[in-house]
Order: C-alpha cells, then structure tokens, then sequence
C-alpha cells in the first residue's frame, strides 16, 4: 500500500491543502502565488500532460517523488536527491537563547526576502498561507525562520530552515524546529521534513534531534516551453 508522503504534493492538494490547489485530470498545482510544486497521480502516469494550462511557460516548478515520461516540451531541469525525514523520537524543549516569535502578516516580505536569500527558487510571497511561520529577530532583524509547507493527513512538512548566513552557528535552527515539533506534536501532528542528501551538516541535526529517514526522493526542476 503506497505511503501519502510517497506522493505528498498530491495528497496534500487533493486532502487537506486542496483550498490551495488548481486541479487538472489526476493532475493538480499549488496556486502560483503558493508554491512552485505540481503533483499527479500515480495511478495516471499518462495524464501528466493535463498540467500544460496550469503552468506558466519556462517558468520552473516542482515535481517530487516518481518522474513519469513527460511531454516534448518539457525539460528537466535538474534532479534533486533528498531524504524524507519523520519524527520518530521524543523532541526536548530546549532553553531559548532568543525569543521565538509567531510572523504575522506585516512580517512575511521580510520573510520572503530571507528565504529568497538562503533557499531561492521553493518559496513564494504566499507560501506563508500553508501554516505557521516562526522567527528570531537580532538588533531588531529577522535572521532565522521556520515553518510548515505541505500537509497530508495527520502530518506536516517542516520547512523554510534558514538563518541568515551573518548568524549561523548560533543553533537558532534547532531552537525554531524543536519549537514547530512540539507545537505539531500537541496538535496530533507528525513533523516531517525533506532535505537535499548533498547537506550532511542538516541530515546529521535532524538525525540528533529524532528524525529518521524514510526514503530517498527527488525533487524534479522542471519547465514547460509552451
């Protein structure tokens, strides 16, 4: 029996993210403004080409898990090899260094152009609408963020990690995740998140905090020229 994060875009935008999605035959999208992810459904390989009118032409988007034979005109633009990581282990609070903040919506384009600077090309000024989005500010600054992208059934998908490269070091990372996984976990909800295989540093963190890879996915960049 298939797993729902073996296909998560798809079972996130036909279950509980479906406000969110554009939907063609067996095939759907996250609204332009919310994500560059499009999904299909296993079950139709030879559907995938009703996602052309959903599309923007060459502009990437995403598509994550099993690549099926794809239309001439589109190109891949490169593979993305990552881990899918579950929380399967107690999380500890951990003491706070800094006050961790819930971002409202007078913060999200400081937000956005945090993340544009860690991590371009995943993110959109509405990508914020998924979930809870988290921050540490410096000298008034936002220098790291958190939050929750893509939701299944009884799981969600932790992501946006990023600290701003001038306050790395300062295990700012640990403190958002520990405090988005309790904060899940007192909702019924199990954290995942995915994470490129090539960042190791990321891969052994999740690891000490109680993540455990499920499988290998890859994250495809594509396009579509027409």
């Amino acid at each position: 029996m298939d797993h729902l994060l073996d296909n998560p875009a798809w079972n996130a935008l036909t279950g509980p993210q479906k406000l969110f999605a554009e939907e063609g035959a067996h095939t759907a999208r996250y609204q332009k403004n919310i994500l560059p992810f499009a999904a299909y459904d296993h079950a139709y390989p030879g559907s995938i080409d009703t996602l052309d009118p959903l599309l923007e032409r060459d502009k990437p988007f995403f598509l994550i898990g099993e690549l099926p034979a794809i239309p001439d005109h589109w190109q891949v633009i490169r593979e993305l090899p990552c881990y899918q990581m579950i929380l399967t282990s107690a999380i500890r609070p951990l003491k706070l260094d800094s006050p961790i903040r819930l971002l409202d919506a007078s913060e999200r384009e400081e937000l956005y152009q945090l993340v544009l600077k860690v991590q371009p090309g995943y993110f959109e000024r509405g990508t914020p609408s998924l979930g809870n989005y988290y921050g540490i500010r410096q000298e008034g600054k936002l220098v790291a963020v958190a939050g929750e992208r893509m939701s299944v059934q009884g799981m969600t998908e932790i992501s946006a990690i990023c600290t701003d490269p001038a306050y790395t070091g300062r295990g700012y990372a640990q403190q958002l995740i520990t405090h988005i996984c309790l904060d899940q976990i007192g909702r019924g909800i199990v954290p995942f998140l995915h994470v490129l295989k090539t960042n190791t540093r990321a891969v052994g963190l999740y690891e000490y905090m109680g993540f455990t890879t499920r499988r290998s996915i890859s994250f495809w960049m594509l396009s579509c020229s027409r």
